[in-house]
């Protein structure tokens, strides 16, 4: 099964779908839904529906939070959090949180490689971010596992 990644923003916000294999994450589309917070959960649960409907569905949405470089909140934080409470009461996916500390810095600079035009880079940034988000999710999964089936630390304990 998949995973759905989400990089929130004010504006616009990015998506990124794993394969089936829960192995690897790539950009999906951005959407600028607008309106309330609810209505924006909305779009987006939309968007989570859809992708579940696929014939090899969604195991997971993974919502980046973005922290300060010392982990601390900072103002988009409790933006993120609220869209997270507001989005849980209107999909039936489980939502997981994920750091996102720098997800945007590596989301602008994978795409300055393939990408000279600033104008498109700015188009594809938010879901390039979902991706970098996903993929940071993906990656401490695939360690939680190997670690439990090579019996290292945490091994036969709930995560």
């Amino acid at each position: 099964m998949r995973a759905l990644g989400i990089d929130y923003g004010d504006r616009r916000i990015g998506l990124a779908v794993s394969d089936v294999s829960a192995t690897l994450a790539r950009p999906l589309r951005v959407v600028a839904p607008g309106g309330s917070l609810p209505q924006r959960a909305a779009a987006v649960a939309g968007e989570v529906a859809a992708v579940a409907a696929e014939p090899d569905g969604l195991a997971v949405v993974v919502l980046g939070v973005p922290r300060a470089l010392d982990g601390a909140a900072h103002r988009q934080t409790a933006r993120v959090l609220a869209f997270a409470d507001v989005l849980r009461t209107v999909t039936a996916v489980p939502l997981v949180l994920q750091d996102e500390r720098l997800t945007s810095v590596e989301a602008e600079t994978r795409l300055a490689v393939r990408e000279r035009d600033w104008r498109k880079r700015k188009a594809r940034l938010d879901a390039a971010a979902a991706a970098v988000i996903l993929q940071d999710y993906l990656d401490r999964a695939a360690e939680k596992r190997a670690s439990h089936s090579a019996g290292g630390p945490g091994a036969g304990e709930d995560a």
